[in-house]
């Protein structure tokens, strides 16, 4: 196994971002049964996604679960199509990931960094690689999130 010199560093699980039809059930299973709480709700029609963020733990070891459903199932992104959406990762240096894992030629989906539902800067690996990059999420939509300070620290 080769090690390599990265300009980043992943600390660790950000978020869980399961998909549904409809997401109550899922709030149910989630926050009524398991007793996650309920820290908020973000909706977006350019990503086609009512969403109820939920949390487990708390500061720098919290992971955030995202239930979501689309606000219109025949629109892209489908959002509940793969029950498991997408995972996200915390990195210590969002812009110097995407350049040095762009450069090593993993696909990016469309958008580049951004705020995301949570306020963190966010992008996303594509699932799916291309000829002009021939690595990707290997069938899995993976967020990578700029961890802030406290995580940061955390995993120091």
């Amino acid at each position: 196994m080769t090690t390599v010199d990265r300009p980043f560093r992943i600390l660790g699980i950000q978020q869980v971002a399961i998909g549904a039809s409809d997401k109550q059930r899922l709030r149910h299973l989630w926050v009524n049964l398991l007793g996650l709480q309920l820290t908020g709700n973000y909706v977006s029609e350019r990503e086609n996604v009512d969403e109820d963020i939920c949390a487990m733990g708390t500061g720098a070891a919290k992971v955030e679960v995202d239930l979501m459903q689309p606000l219109d199932p025949e629109k892209k992104p489908a959002v509940h199509s793969t029950p498991l959406n997408h995972i996200g990762l915390w990195v210590d240096d969002l812009p110097k990931a995407v350049e040095w894992l762009s450069a090593q030629g993993l696909r990016f989906a469309p958008g580049g960094i951004r705020k995301g539902a949570a306020g963190y800067d966010i992008c996303f690996i594509h699932p799916k690689a291309s000829d002009d990059f021939p690595f990707a999420g290997e069938g899995v939509l993976i967020e990578l999130v700029q961890a802030p300070d406290e995580v940061i620290q955390a995993h120091a």
